[in-house]
């Protein structure tokens, strides 16, 4: 019997006669379903991974026989063949390969080795196949087919099939969990929240829930509270595109759109403090502003590289400050006055500043700038980094204005109103009660009257609005920095004397570095003090009088509400921790219509890639037909399963890499782990009990690669018997690791013995991993290392890179500085999976020696440090992709050496993090793309050939052979032979300088 491992590199398998025991059969590490032939004697598979409608498709489908231990592929073109089934002597399978380039049918004789095209659909893909006694069964356009073998003809089935779709039912749910963004109140008695497409009010303390839009199927977000307590504006698709709106706070008057007439996504709206007009950036990299009266927009900039997303107006309303972009990658602070319709730069592009707001009282701009430059030196090479350089800064609005950091000085206070004698002249007098005062009474009556109406105007004063006044002329040199750390900042606001912002940890490539912790911090411009608000919050808001605060605390579960709280801004006593006035969101439920929702996802996905794909030609696809085309679809779906599958056949008609699906409403489902031992089991047939084959060393020290059974005391060696496992004895026809189902991370007490039987055996305690890949990876790179070392008499090394993530940098660091000093080089990115850190490995490979530095006592060393001086060698194949088809690309480009395998997955647009769908769900968008210093896209659709293409079959495999490394392993010794490089030994030591003229 067949079987299929999906792991993260997964393998094709058998399963023993009793169906009790998995097997693995080595083909390669991305092999897919398999089927055998009638004999079992002949089994047919292809890889898992494949392209939609994409000239790159590398993987045949390859045959592989058991007898003979001999394998060939099903003869094939650069299009994808998939779904293999085997009758009689045919093979069927679907192709792309055919004038239509949709998935059809295809038949291969396995005797005359000659293909042939069965069916001729031009617009869908036959999907799906199922083999029968006398048929093929498949899906096309959402219907299914037989195709007959004796007739050879494809006829249409009807089926009718009366369901309840209870997943299409309307229902309603508690959305809280859903929440994507949100605003406060402001005077902070309230906070707003979109979720699941609707807006919701949540009471800090007492009140209900509302729900302000109650729209099923259409998707409100990105909230703003406006600043009069009035209105509430979002973001909604209720057009079909994205435009602004605004709704009465209390949820019952009519809501009004603000924008119309723009196709394209729209960033958070942000009210001006009068309460009239709304700032917004677009997906164009646009920024505008709109009177909510007149609607009429208005065009403030336009940023050449990327989306303007921050943006905030003055207390007057006259003035909107933002950042964009420069040409260095530095953005850049900007001032614009609505009258003047004009933008002046704050900040030089010699610095990276952004996130600029205005003092509420009209006198200073604060902004994020990274300005603070203490590197941090590397300890395993000569490398630096600047994890820490941002503060907040403090520009003075008007000339005359003292900096709220100015020079402060204690002065004495005059406590006595009566003039000091010093200076009492012929016009003061004594009155008859002993009272100082002038001789002109009636003119001191007259002066205190005028000081009472001074102090009316006083107040008249105070309850006018603030006029801000700026003298842009010089204002770039008028910038201080707040006397604090830097540090890592995320959310910044400001409020009346004090300035607020989060920090967070340093960040490596696997998270958050250790001793630092993520805080809401408060700082005091009249006392100059920092103070932590709340700790373990990154994002918050700040309530428009300045007096509240709305945090967003993580959540453990990612399908689980966050929790949101309102605290107090001004700080007192220790700090808040996340649970402080915090908010109930149990209140947040809505009206689902999964139909609806079903479609706003459908046609917001179909936006997001019209908006964001790389180039607006779409590829040479008509994206309006293909909109139309799949919508014919929607009706039939029944559950988010259905509709995840029509996304992803919609996207896939851009023959693109990178257009994932993924997430969404589906139900909660709770898998349990399965214990694993980092070992292989073998059955022995006798007796019915599991061997232990192979034990699978790890570094019991790293804990991603601790290995249960070589942990100290537990003794246990391969050959061994696993005899029962917590008491439970374990014999075929249960499968082993039935046994560990829920022991993941669990002690369990296991009972082993040199022999099959319970006679002297003995109980070892153990705790399974949930994960044995990389002890598995881990055995493969020290298996080949040691190959090389052997072939080469420890010459070469060897350094094999995962993926271009954070275990690939990982493994670069960990493997390739120790092996510097071998004279020769195999770099292996053979299944490689991307990412985006190529460019830093190549900083070291591309060092070029320049010199030694020496010292008395020492060896002497390379110049620049860390230097490989000598011949290297890529090791690529099919399954090298995104980052690693680059890396192969750059590889060659640099001449660093021969690339040897075969030509990679050819897959290079890049993408950035997903806008989460009305769901929950998410696609991603190719944004990014390649070309050449000659104005030629490179790699995608087409790969990176290998100078040298070494094949490895899959019966070489089976071997314990590895054609392409045995390659490798020539390539580097010949470039060893044919230019071996020492580095240059110490000169002798200088002779004597000669004596001076006499």
């Amino acid at each position: 019997m067949t079987a299929w491992e999906f792991t993260t590199k997964s393998s094709v398998g058998r399963l023993t006669a009793n169906a009790s025991f998995f097997c693995r059969v080595a083909t390669h590490r991305m092999a897919g379903p398999s089927v055998h032939s009638r004999s079992a004697s002949m089994a047919v598979y292809r890889s898992r991974f494949q392209w939609t409608k994409a000239a790159c498709s590398l993987i045949p489908l390859t045959v592989r026989s058991s007898l003979t231990n001999t394998s060939e592929d099903i003869p094939h073109t650069d299009w994808t063949d998939s779904f293999p089934m085997w009758h009689g002597n045919t093979i069927y399978f679907t192709s792309d390969r055919g004038p239509e380039h949709h998935l059809n049918l295809y038949s291969y004789d396995v005797s005359s080795k000659q293909v042939e095209q069965l069916t001729h659909y031009a617009e869908w893909d036959v999907m799906w196949p199922s083999l029968g006694p006398d048929a093929v069964i498949f899906e096309n356009a959402g219907y299914l087919y037989t195709y007959d073998f004796q007739s050879k003809q494809p006829k249409k089935v009807t089926i009718e099939l009366p369901a309840d779709r209870p997943a299409a039912l309307k229902h309603w749910d508690n959305v809280g969990r859903l929440a994507t963004d949100f605003d406060i109140a402001p005077d902070g008695k309230r906070a707003v929240f979109s979720a699941r497409g609707d807006v919701f009010t949540v009471p800090a303390k007492e009140g209900s829930v509302r729900n302000v839009t109650r729209t099923p199927g259409i998707r409100e977000q990105k909230v703003s509270w406006s600043p009069d307590g009035r209105w509430i504006a979002y973001v909604s698709d209720r057009t079909g595109e994205d435009e602004i709106y605004i709704s009465p706070q209390d949820g019952l008057g009519k809501e009004q759109q603000i924008t119309s007439g723009y196709k394209g996504f729209k960033f958070a709206p942000v009210w001006s403090p009068d309460s009239k007009k709304i700032a917004w950036g677009d997906k164009d990299i646009n920024l505008w502003w709109i009177d909510i009266t007149e609607k009429k927009p208005v065009k403030v900039d336009h940023d050449d590289y990327a989306e303007i997303t921050n943006y905030n107006w003055s207390p007057d309303s006259k003035w909107l400050a933002y950042d964009k972009q420069s040409e260095n990658n530095y953005a850049v602070v900007y001032l614009y006055s609505l009258p003047d319709q004009k933008s002046t730069a704050v900040t030089s592009s010699l610095n990276n500043s952004y996130d600029a707001v205005f003092d509420p009282e009209g006198k200073y701009l604060y902004f994020l700038s990274d300005r603070d430059f203490n590197e941090v030196l590397g300890n395993v090479d000569f490398e630096f980094a600047n994890p820490k350089t941002t503060r907040v800064y403090i520009v003075t609005l008007k000339k005359d204005e003292q900096s709220p950091l100015g020079v402060q000085s204690d002065e004495t206070e005059i406590k006595s109103k009566e003039p000091s004698p010093m200076i009492m002249d012929q016009d003061v007098a004594t009155d008859p009660k002993g009272k100082k005062a002038s001789k002109n009474d009636k003119n001191a009556s007259e002066d205190d009257k005028d000081k009472g109406k001074d102090k009316d105007k006083d107040k008249d004063k105070k309850e006018k609005p603030v006029e801000v006044k700026i003298d842009l002329d010089g204002i770039q040199s008028r910038v201080v920095a707040l006397p604090t750390d830097p540090a890592v900042i995320r959310t910044f606001a400001a409020g009346k004397g004090f300035l607020y912002y989060s920090t967070v940890a340093a960040q490596g490539l696997d998270g958050p570095l250790p001793g630092e912790s993520t805080a809401v911090h408060a700082y005091d411009l009249k006392d100059r003090k920092e103070k932590t608000l709340i700790e373990g919050v990154e994002r918050f808001a700040l309530s428009f009088d300045g007096s509240k605060l709305l945090y967003e605390g993580e959540g453990g579960n990612p399908r689980a509400a966050h929790t949101y709280g309102i605290i107090d801004a001004k700080p007192a006593g220790e700090a808040k921790k996340v649970g402080d006035g915090v908010l109930s969101l149990n209140g947040m439920r809505a009206e689902i219509d999964p139909p609806q929702e079903w479609k706003n996802v459908f046609n917001e996905v179909w936006r997001q890639e019209r908006d964001y794909f790389y180039e607006a030609e779409m590829n040479g696809v008509d994206w309006q037909k293909m909109h139309d085309k799949y919508a014919q679809l929607l009706p039939a779906v029944s559950d988010r399963y259905s509709l995840t599958y029509i996304l992803g056949e919609m996207i896939g008609e851009l023959s693109n890499s990178h257009t994932y699906v993924g997430g969404g409403d589906y139900p909660d489902l709770h898998p349990v782990n399965v214990g694993l031992l980092g070992v292989d089991y073998e059955l022995d047939e006798s007796s019915g009990r599991y061997r232990i084959k192979k034990i699978y060393p790890g570094e019991n020290w790293n804990a991603e690669l601790r290995s249960p059974l070589t942990e100290p005391g537990i003794n246990v060696k391969e050959g061994d018997y696993l005899l029962a496992v917590n008491g439970q004895q374990l014999r075929a026809p249960q499968d082993p690791y039935q046994a560990f189902v829920n022991t993941g991370n669990e002690t369990v007490t296991l009972t082993v013995n040199s022999k099959p039987s319970e006679d002297s055996s003995r109980n070892v305690v153990v705790k399974p991993i949930n994960d044995e890949y990389n002890l598995r990876e881990l055995n493969m790179i020290n298996t080949n290392r040691k190959k090389v070392d052997d072939a080469t008499g420890g010459k070469v090394g060897y350094v094999y890179l995962p993926d271009m993530g954070s275990p690939g940098l990982n493994e670069f660091v960990k493997q390739y500085f120790p092996q510097l000093r071998k004279q020769g080089l195999i770099i292996d990115i053979r299944y490689n999976g991307g990412g985006f850190v190529d460019e830093l490995i190549f900083e070291r490979l591309r060092r070029i020696l320049a010199g030694m530095g020496s010292a008395r006592n020492w060896q002497s060393g390379t110049v620049p440090s860390n230097v490989f001086n000598g011949p290297m060698v890529c090791l690529t194949n099919h399954y090298a992709a995104s980052d690693g088809d680059l890396f192969s690309y750059m590889f060659k480009y640099y001449k660093l050496g021969p690339l040897i395998g075969e030509r990679t997955w050819g897959g290079v647009r890049g993408i950035r993090g997903e806008f989460p769908l009305m769901d929950g769900g998410y696609i991603t968008r190719p944004e990014f793309a390649r070309y050449d210093l000659t104005s030629q896209w490179i790699v995608e659709n087409r790969g990176v050939q290998p100078d040298i293409v070494v094949t490895n079959r899959p019966e070489q495999v089976v071997s314990g052979k590895d054609p392409q490394l045995d390659r490798a392993i020539e390539e580097v010794m010949k470039g060893i032979q044919a230019n071996p490089k020492q580095l240059p030994p110490r000169p002798p030591a200088l002779p004597p300088y000669p004596a001076g003229p006499s």
